[in-house]
């Protein structure tokens, strides 16, 4: 696969670039514990939903794996708490009109609830109770847990359709599929396509490299996110992937970026269950990302990435930059963060030029000694020069 030039992006300026930014607010601290309320709750990915009537009153919502599925208002106070219930364990979500779209890695399915905040419930579960797994042939190979994992959703700018990608766990297969309206207001999905995105790569060098994982796992995706009828998906450690969308499926995918070390050589250590150096950088590596790379999100064309493996973020445009989150406000630091999520739209006196939502991995202090995550809210301004 070439690689594209980044040009594609809209620009961003350098000499209009911000400081490292600090968040407004941010939710709870959420503890992956059995013995913690919401219990076994890992905060992982964010999404935002704008009331078009009344927009300080939009909502975001978080996965928190086992901990199920939280709503936030605009100052990160916790609105609702959906459990994730048996064997669920939500992993990404996303927002295509009233619905929030959940990948549902425990059990393989994508899960859809219903967004209302002036109602008894911010969130009301409308999945079809008849929904099928969305990559394995039967139960048990839902319990191998190669299932559902990263997900992005939106609409075909041109028919309108509903449709959600979804990433395959410790695969490199990608899930295109459309929201079907059920009879009594259900939701489920229909399968459209699905495409493989390669696990080994040739070099400028004519050598092929893979990049190292345990064994018998693949370079998975996860963090994705829909533009139009282009799907941007993150190989988290090969690079960002760009993906053209048609009704029937999928077209040709071109890497835009690699991590920083792509196509080093690596070999699995079973000592260390880790993967270690087995040879000098060859130097093919991208420039801005260090694995893994993580959660995608689009702001007017520009995409903004999670370079997880040194907690910063990348705003690529014809000039890209990187950045942090850094603690200031009275509020926490951002550190290895997964999914993130943007609204341009204005939500009134804290955002009015919108809003950026990321995850934070690493939330201080911790918990009793135990770890914490959460989601940070950052001014769209404050990253994203006007």
């Amino acid at each position: 696969m070439a690689v594209a030039a980044l040009s594609v992006l809209t620009a961003v300026p350098a000499s209009a670039a911000p400081r490292d930014p600090s968040p407004v607010a941010q939710t709870q601290a959420f503890v992956d514990d059995p013995n913690a309320s919401p219990a076994n709750a890992d905060a992982d990915d964010p999404a935002i939903w704008v009331d078009r009537r009344d927009p300080g009153r939009s909502v975001v919502i978080g996965t928190l794996k086992e901990g199920g599925l939280a709503a936030f208002d605009l100052d990160g106070h916790t609105l609702q708490l959906v459990p994730a219930g048996p064997k669920g364990r939500f992993n990404n979500v996303d927002v295509v009109g009233d619905l929030a779209v959940v990948s549902d890695r425990g059990r393989d399915r994508v899960r859809v609830y219903r967004i209302d905040p002036g109602g008894a419930r911010v969130l009301t579960d409308v999945t079809d109770p008849a929904a099928a797994p969305v990559f394995s042939a039967s139960e048990s190979e839902v319990d191998t847990q190669r299932t559902a994992y990263g997900l992005a959703a939106g609409r075909d700018p041109r028919t309108g359709v509903r449709w959600v990608a979804v990433t395959r766990r410790h695969e490199t297969r990608v899930a295109l599929l459309r929201l079907v309206d059920e009879p009594g207001g259900t939701v489920g999905t229909e399968k459209i396509a699905t495409v493989d995105l390669p696990s080994a790569f040739r070099l400028p060098n004519g050598t092929t490299w893979s990049p190292c994982e345990k064994p018998g796992e693949g370079p998975q995706l996860e963090g994705s996110v829909l533009d139009g009828r282009v799907l941007y998906t993150a190989q988290e450690d090969v690079g960002i992937w760009r993906i053209p969308l048609t009704p029937a499926g999928f077209g040709r995918p071109e890497l835009i970026d690699r991590v920083r070390s792509y196509g080093v050589p690596q070999r699995w250590d079973p000592a260390t269950e880790e993967c270690v150096a087995d040879g000098a950088d060859p130097g093919f590596g991208g420039r801005w990302l260090t694995a893994d790379a993580e959660g995608l999100a689009l702001a007017d064309g520009t995409l903004f990435a999670s370079s997880q493996g040194d907690s910063r973020f990348v705003v690529y445009g014809r000039h890209p930059r990187d950045l942090r989150i850094v603690a200031g406000r009275g509020t926490d630091s951002v550190e290895h963060s997964d999914g993130s999520a943007i609204t341009t739209a204005s939500l009134g006196r804290r955002f009015p030029h919108g809003l950026l939502v990321v995850h934070d991995g690493e939330r201080r202090p911790s918990a009793g000694g135990l770890p914490t995550t959460g989601f940070a809210f950052v001014r769209l301004e404050d990253v994203i020069p006007r």
